[in-house]
Order: C-alpha cells, then structure tokens, then sequence
C-alpha cells in the first residue's frame, strides 16, 4: 500500500483546510488520520472503513473535523473547520487491516510521508 498525503499549509486561526489521502495498491480496510505536533506523541484524529460506513473521530476533532471518502478516486478527505493554533502539527494518513477502527498509532502497518499544517494565531 502506498499513501499521498497532500494538502496541508498555513491558515489562519478560525480557517478551514481539506487534507486527502491518496490510497494505491492493495485496497485498504481502514485508514486513519494522525497528528504529531513538535515534542509531542503521535495522536489519533479519524478514521473510516474502506467503505466509509463506519467512522471515529477523536474528542477534539468532533464538531469540526469530518473525515469522507471519494470512492471513484480511492482517496480519503480530512476536512478540517474553525482550526486553532492547538491544531498545528504534521498530519498523516495510515491504513491497516481488519475491522476495528483503532486510535492507536501502533495498530497501523502503511504510512504516509505527512503533511504540515500550520495555524497562525
């Protein structure tokens, strides 16, 4: 499995910002979305079923973030609204197999290279 994270940059507190996940190769049985700000662990942000029926989202991200599939394209959308400097990280998107959406990174086999994205204040 091969994944292309894209979209991240800067914007301004209370913006919004769209990340995708490209997914080629092996089709995946669930992706997720993480976060790793500088001298902090890696945090779990979404995920959802290969067929988008099932999803997660972590406390912080409810409300504002939504996660989505475009099917034709095999890719996987973070939106993002009302972002705050809190959220300035690098994103990443990853895939494993199976059926439960896990919040832990280490339950996760592919990885993205990441995408920063920074909030100005």
């Amino acid at each position: 499995v091969q994944l292309q994270a894209s979209g991240g940059g800067l914007v301004q507190a209370g913006g919004s910002m769209g990340l995708s996940c490209a997914a080629s190769g092996r089709p995946f049985d669930i992706l997720g979305w993480f976060r790793q700000a500088p001298g902090k662990e890696r945090d779990f942000v979404a995920a959802l079923t290969w067929d988008g029926r099932r999803k997660a989202l972590a406390d912080f991200a409810k409300g504002r973030f939504t996660i989505s599939r475009d099917d034709s394209k095999n890719v996987v959308w973070l939106q993002m609204d009302s972002l705050e400097p809190e959220d300035t990280a690098v994103y990443y998107c990853a895939t494993r197999e199976g059926s439960i959406l896990y919040s832990r990174s280490t339950e996760y086999y592919y990885w993205g290279q990441g995408t920063q994205v920074t909030v100005s204040s």
